[in-house]
């Protein structure tokens, strides 16, 4: 992997991006194109790395993270720790406080509609929020191997209200997993039990060898995605 640190002009368009492209080139021309880009992040492997990516690519501004009141406390203490990490970020938590008992949904929903309860807990908040600050781009970090629904994600996703930009697009699991160790980076530490996509902890397995990083995400629900990328509601 080639990575260079510090903002730089760069010359990229996504219509010259190529799988080889580096994460920080694609980043930077996000940067130039949308200054007013935000980022969503659930603090997974792919998200820590995406933000010591961009903060090296010159990023400022936001990372975004909603509290379902379900998340793991792995989870919180590792959205402080990347908090203390990067000051030069602004960490916003919507939802902050939630709890099964906040009276948003039923307490089982995520049992029984697991749809509904992602659709209250963790879409709602952040489109609301989304529309309030208005941006014209989502800096993201999905990955082409982290499910068979993202196999075909490019770089830059045209459309809709905003642009979503995957600078990890073409990034393999150990290609994320080299960066972290190599950048001491705070990765959950729930990954390293497994958990290669860490959502809330009611929905959310270990995963078995064999499978893709987010088959531990509403394992045995029919379901694969919370609906922040895929479906009507879809950021």
């Amino acid at each position: 992997m080639t990575i260079s640190d510090g903002p730089r002009p760069t010359a990229h368009t996504p219509a010259t991006f190529t799988p080889e492209t580096d994460p920080t080139d694609v980043i930077r021309w996000t940067l130039a194109a949308h200054p007013d880009v935000l980022m969503p992040s659930a603090f997974n492997m792919n998200g820590v790395v995406l933000i010591d990516l961009a903060v090296r690519a010159g990023y400022r501004g936001k990372v975004v993270f909603v509290d379902t009141g379900y998340h793991f406390p792995e989870t919180l203490a590792t959205r402080d720790r990347l908090a203390t990490r990067y000051p030069e970020l602004t960490f916003v938590t919507l939802n902050a406080g939630a709890s099964p008992e906040d009276g948003q949904t039923d307490p089982a929903l995520y049992a029984s509609d697991p749809d509904a309860c992602c659709a209250v807990r963790k879409v709602a908040p952040l489109q609301t929020y989304l529309r309030d600050t208005a941006p014209s781009a989502l800096l993201n970090a999905r990955s082409r191997d982290q499910a068979s629904t993202r196999a075909d994600i490019p770089f830059v996703e045209d459309g809709g209200a905003r642009v979503k930009v995957n600078p990890l697009a073409h990034w393999r699991r150990e290609q994320l997993e080299a960066y972290a160790t190599a950048h001491d980076l705070p990765v959950n530490p729930l990954y390293f039990d497994g958990f290669l996509s860490v959502g809330c902890w009611t929905c959310t397995r270990a995963v078995r060898p064999g499978e893709d990083a987010r088959a531990g995400r509403w394992a045995g629900k029919g379901k694969t995605e919370c609906g922040l990328w895929a479906g009507e509601n879809r950021l």
